[in-house]
């Protein structure tokens, strides 16, 4: 957790931004430009095989498969790898609480407490604070990534991590002179973000795909089946699916995370009942790992539907301090109530015990070994808007996410520090887009290495061709 040290409460704004400019000398904002894969550099293959022995074995094929698709899908799966890249290359100092995994499709959009549709990061599995020059690098090779699969030239791929860098700058200059209340208000209105984009028909597109994600989010996203009386989820293979083996466990987290929320929370949760339960696939990076959805009712049959989803030690946690949360769970809360302007209400954390199932197998992933935390079921569709904004208009986004990312890292960071360190010119985005340059040459690199261990058998990567023996085979061995 990232917080203001008691001399940086106080020190002036204008120390604190010299401190900055001092900082350049101390590690060069040209220097932020260098890759070079270490001499004793792991093998991400190997990296990926460790990672996956946490997760549930009969969903990493899944999980190869999708990752096995380009270098940018490799990419999001591939947080770990970069995070032991990231941390061999130069740092100026300035901390932040970090997304840990900032790719362009981690950025997308959800209703706020007064149902305006807000842009903010959205996926903070891999939170922790950590220099705030990984977050900016990772999301600069993405969009490096996006933009050669999108066809570009590789001027203009390069383009888009430089526009991004250099919104980021841009909008920490802009939030460097507010006070500390006016950064923490700061939130980012999709529409009027929309209306501000340069290409017209992008921007036409774009307002036209927001009014249809909103219209699918009132219909709870088609989860919902309401025709037999009592309100019931619906199965979606493969990627939303039953599996009676885990419904206890299921039922069981979400007890006892109703049983710890604040009394203000429990009055309102009370007023619900848990009705059904369901287990999902979810993203690329988190596939394999236990998550589910619950659908909550009254007795009038309105609906809430909540999230569980299993929180595992940060990718970024062996390059750094030691985190001060024991519930990983916790520290995905934390962090994210951190980051957002507007977090989720029902955001929460908790745990399974061997209890909940009994003891697992020997060698598996025990129920007991668990933690989880809980939010309200974001509409993926809404969610997902930014990955498809990005189709649309690749360098409008590439802005907006540079924009929105430092935002997020002002709230935590720093503002003065990091404005004085980047400056106003474009020395620190041209760097950023050099070294995004050469990143995605190794994540292409990693990508053919990762596909040839496929080819060669060294990892599976083929879609379950059953729904229910994957499920079932997932039920067991977790």
């Amino acid at each position: 957790m990232t917080a203001a040290s008691p001399a940086q409460a106080a020190t002036p704004r204008a120390l604190r931004h010299a401190k900055g400019v001092t900082l350049r000398k101390l590690a060069p904002r040209t220097r932020q430009a260098e890759w070079q894969p270490p001499r004793n550099r792991a093998d991400p293959v190997s990296i990926l095989v460790a990672q996956g022995a946490h997760r549930i074995s009969a969903l990493l094929p899944v999980r190869y498969a999708r990752m096995a698709a380009s270098p940018f899908a490799f990419l999001r799966g591939a947080a770990a790898v970069m995070a032991a890249d990231l941390a061999s290359t130069i740092t100026a100092g300035p901390k932040v609480q970090s997304c840990g995994d900032c790719h362009l499709a981690n950025f997308g959009s959800y209703a706020s407490p007064e149902g305006i549709p807000v842009f903010d990061i959205n996926d903070f599995d891999e939170t922790l604070s950590a220099p705030f020059e990984w977050d900016v690098k990772r999301l600069g090779t993405s969009l490096v990534l996006a933009g050669r699969e999108a066809g570009l030239a590789e001027k203009e791929a390069r383009a888009l991590a430089r526009s991004m860098a250099q919104s980021y700058t841009q909008e920490m200059a802009h939030l460097a002179p507010l006070n500390p209340l006016a950064i923490w208000a700061e939130r980012i209105d999709l529409a009027a973000a929309i209306a501000g984009f340069q290409d017209k028909q992008a921007r036409k597109k774009v307002q036209s795909l927001l009014e249809a994600r909103l219209a699918s989010a009132r219909s709870h996203f088609g989860l919902v089946a309401e025709d037999c009386g009592t309100p019931r989820l619906t199965e979606k293979p493969p990627l939303v699916m039953r599996l009676p083996e885990q419904d206890d466990a299921i039922r069981a987290a979400f007890a006892r995370y109703i049983a710890t929320q604040p009394s203000e929370r429990a009055i309102l949760l009370s007023h619900y009942t848990l009705q059904d339960v369901i287990f999902k696939v979810v993203g690329v990076g988190s596939v394999g790992t236990f998550c589910a959805i619950g659908l909550f009712s009254t007795p009038d049959n309105e609906v809430l539907l909540l999230q569980i989803k299993e929180a595992q030690t940060s990718v970024l946690a062996p390059h750094l301090d030691p985190s001060p949360f024991h519930n990983q769970g916790e520290r995905v809360v934390v962090g994210q109530r951190i980051m957002q302007t507007a977090s989720d209400a029902f955001l929460g954390w908790t745990h399974s015990t061997s209890t909940d199932t009994g003891e697992g197998e020997a060698g598996s992933l025990s129920a007991g070994q668990r933690q989880f935390y809980v939010r309200r079921l974001k509409d993926q569709r809404l969610a997902a808007i930014g990955a498809e904004f990005a189709q649309i208009g690749l360098p409008d986004y590439a802005l907006l996410c540079g924009r929105t990312l430092a935002r997020a890292h002002a709230r935590s960071g720093d503002v003065a520090t990091l404005a004085g360190y980047l400056g106003t010119g474009r020395t620190f985005a041209d760097a950023i887009a050099s070294f995004s340059t050469a990143y995605a040459d190794q994540t292409k690199t990693d990508w053919e290495t990762f596909c040839d261990a496929i080819k060669a058998g060294r990892i599976p990567a083929q879609v379950p061709q059953s729904a229910k023996k994957a499920s079932a085979a997932a039920g067991k061995k977790s």
